[in-house]
Formats: structure tokens, C-alpha cells, sequence
């Protein structure tokens, strides 16, 4: 105790060395909280957005659909297969859906759609589409309406109530064409979804394209989003050759890329701040033992053991990086609380050029905990490299040589 109290009491003799170096120290760390923040918290909205409200975490198809994506690949939807998706322990809701590209028309215009026949309850339970209703109402069972995205509305002049045609091709080549009211309007965060997507109730769709009992995807909802690879491989196991079970990544690989990309750019970004970081510790370091030159020199002739007053000197550096770090925690938290709760949200060009590539124009924080104890360990841990310093210098000093001014 007496050294830490020692320890202490130096490093507060001179109060202006101390408060700028807890400064640095803090505002260092809130930056290194604040970029992994945001880094994690626009990927997880990225993936939020495409993940948890369009493909979900694994999708399973008939072997051989993602190569070729049509009807004429669908599967039947039975008691059986759904027993079995919701028999893993790490799965809690399971979506049947029939998709198909159409033409969608409303007087003379015109534009196309992907066409997503789903269970209204089913669906929601596993991507929550129902938050996405800006007009009119969700789907239920039994109707007979479509909801449509905002663009896709906009698009073709559509409102609440409106007759929406589609036009396509159905199950082995028939024939499909009919007309839907629309019921509500969805609007998505990524400007793709908002464009091109329609819903209608699976039965209605499985008419409509005429592919009765059949569907083209499960989407599963995951307990544990994290073991979303281990869970893909024991469902692959188990339902054997006649379907293919796939990740989120392996459905979209471009954005799978796209994050790796982003964080290995990030990390880079982050390490040069390390960087900075390191060098203002290493230089306040410097600047304390030039100043305490003559005191180390004195302390060294009268006799004191090096290694008590290596001690003393790496104390009082690791009770500043600890102070500097406590300190930049605390700051951090309510501004990451206030970034998650209102996230930046970007306008005009920045916006559409975002938009442009498919990605919502906002920057959410993300408040998991881990950000905050890594980051402030990993200065921490900095510090404590760093404080080795001293120990070199005490090393090399002679008492005499240190005594001369």
C-alpha cells in the first residue's frame, strides 16, 4: 500500500503533466470506443436491414435452387420438413416463402418486382416485417391484398386500396396474371427493398403462380444468431442431399465482402490511432524522467535500491493509463447511448450516394459491452508496454552522471 500511496502522491506533484496526460489518455479512449462503435453498429444495421427483414440468418431450398433460381425448383411444404427445421435447438420460428420475379402494373406504368408469397404470422415472427408498415395494414390470413414497398408504390402511383396487376411466369412454365388490392405499404432501409419487393399470403401466391403446397425457401429464426454456422452444418446433416441449407453469407456474399473489406480498412484506421496513442504515453514518459532526472540521480546516490524505485516509477505510470482509461470509459458511455438511441442520419447527395449502393444513409452505435472493456484494455495493456520505459531508464543511469546539471 505505501507504494501505491506513494505512487500516488507523485504523480499528482506536478498537476498540469498529470491532468494533460489523463486527458490524452481519455479522449484517446473515447475514440477508440467511438470508432469501434460505430464500426460494429453500422454493420450490425446493415444487417439488420438485408439479414433479419429479408434473407435471415439460413435459408434451406431445394438442392440446386441458388444456382438456378425459378419455380421449377421449389419444394413441397410438408408437416414433416417443418418438424424437423424446428426440431434443432437453436432454431425458434421457421418462414415458408414463394418467390418469383414479376411485372407489376398499375395504369400505364409499370415496373419489376419480386414476388414473395409468405406466411403473414410465420413471416413476422421471423423478419419483423410487420415494423416496416408506413400505410394501410399487415397481411392476414386469408386476404387476398399485397403490400408493396414504398418506392415500388411511389413508383407506380399506388395508394391504400388501389388494384395492383402482376404479370409472369408460374410453375412449369404456366401462365400467371391477376390483380390484388393493396393493403399497406412497407418501407425498408435499403432502397432496393423499398423498389422491388410484394407480399402476398402464401396460399394466394401458391394460386396465383400455380404451385399449390409449394415454396421456394424456409427461413429460420435463430436463438443464437452466433452459432448460425454450426447450426447450418447440423441441419445440412440431417435433412441429407435433397435440400441445401445456407448462411446469410453464403446468400450474399458481395455484403459478406463488402463488412470484411470495411473492417479490415477500419482496423488499419484504428491501429494508426493506437499508434498515436502509444507515442503521447511514450513521450509523457520521456518528459517525466528528463524532469526527474536530478531526483532519480539523488535517490540513487543515497542509497535506494533500483528496484524500489522502478516500482515506484512504473506505479505512478500504470495509476495514470488506469485513471486515463476509467476516465475515458465513463465519458464514452452516454455518448455511444446517445448515438444508439439517435443515430446519425446523413442527407442530400452523401445520402443518395449511400442509397445508391444499397445502404441505408445512417450510423447507429452499438452498445455492446465488450466494445467497452476491449478498448480500454487494450490501452491498458499499451500502458503497461510502455511503462517499461522507466525501468530501461533507472536501468541505465548513474547517480553521478544524473546529479550533473
Amino acid at each position: 500500500m505505501w507504494l501505491l500511496h506513494l505512487a500516488w502522491r507523485n504523480i499528482w506533484r506536478n498537476k498540469w503533466r498529470t491532468w494533460i496526460t489523463v486527458s490524452a489518455l481519455s479522449f484517446a479512449v473515447l475514440l477508440s470506443v467511438l470508432a469501434e462503435s460505430l464500426k460494429e453498429g453500422i454493420f450490425d444495421n446493415l444487417i439488420k436491414n438485408v439479414v433479419g427483414f429479408h434473407t435471415g440468418m439460413i435459408q434451406v431450398h431445394q438442392m440446386g435452387y441458388q444456382e438456378a433460381q425459378q419455380l421449377d425448383n421449389s419444394f413441397r411444404v410438408n408437416d414433416t420438413l417443418q418438424a424437423k427445421l424446428l426440431s434443432h435447438p437453436n432454431v425458434s420460428a421457421c418462414s415458408f416463402r414463394l418467390e418469383s420475379f414479376m411485372l407489376a402494373c398499375a395504369g400505364d406504368k409499370s415496373k419489376g418486382c419480386m414476388l414473395s408469397g409468405i406466411v403473414p404470422n410465420e413471416e413476422d415472427k421471423v423478419t419483423r416485417l410487420s415494423e416496416k408498415l408506413i400505410a394501410g395494414h399487415f397481411l392476414q390470413s386469408g386476404d387476398n391484398g399485397i403490400v408493396v414497398g414504398q418506392g415500388l408504390a411511389n413508383k407506380l402511383k399506388l395508394r391504400i386500396k388501389d388494384t395492383l396487376v402482376l404479370i409472369g411466369q408460374g410453375y412449369h412454365g404456366a401462365m400467371a396474371a391477376g390483380q390484388y388490392p393493396v393493403r399497406g405499404i412497407l418501407r425498408f432501409g435499403l432502397a432496393e427493398m423499398n423498389d422491388h419487393f410484394a407480399y402476398l399470403n402464401l396460399p394466394v401466391a401458391q394460386e396465383f403462380l400455380d404451385a399449390n403446397d409449394r415454396a421456394t425457401a424456409g427461413i429460420l429464426l435463430l436463438k443464437k444468431d452466433d452459432d448460425f454456422i454450426l447450426t447450418r452444418k447440423q441441419l445440412a446433416a440431417q435433412l441429407g442431399n435433397s435440400y441445401e441449407v445456407m448462411t446469410w453469407e453464403e446468400l450474399l456474399p458481395e455484403m459478406s465482402q463488402h463488412i470484411k473489406t470495411d473492417s479490415g480498412d477500419m482496423r488499419i484506421v484504428q491501429w494508426i490511432l493506437y499508434f498515436l496513442i502509444g507515442f503521447g504515453i511514450l513521450s509523457t514518459l520521456i518528459m517525466m524522467m528528463l524532469e526527474r532526472k536530478y531526483e532519480t540521480g539523488m535517490l540513487l546516490a543515497l542509497g535506494m535500491p533500483r528496484y524500489k524505485l522502478i516500482l515506484v516509477l512504473v506505479s505512478e505510470s500504470l495509476l495514470t493509463v488506469i485513471t486515463g482509461c476509467v476516465i475515458g470509459i465513463l465519458l464514452s458511455i452516454p455518448v455511444i447511448a446517445r448515438l444508439h438511441l439517435q443515430p446519425l442520419r446523413v442527407s442530400g447527395d452523401f445520402a443518395k450516394a449511400y442509397e445508391r449502393f444499397g445502404f441505408e444513409p445512417v450510423f447507429p452505435a452499438s452498445d455492446h459491452l465488450h466494445i467497452f472493456y476491449t478498448q480500454g484494455l487494450f490501452v491498458l495493456v499499451l500502458g503497461i508496454l510502455l511503462s517499461l520505459y522507466p525501468v530501461v531508464s533507472i536501468m541505465r543511469t548513474q547517480a553521478l552522471a544524473a546529479l550533473k546539471k
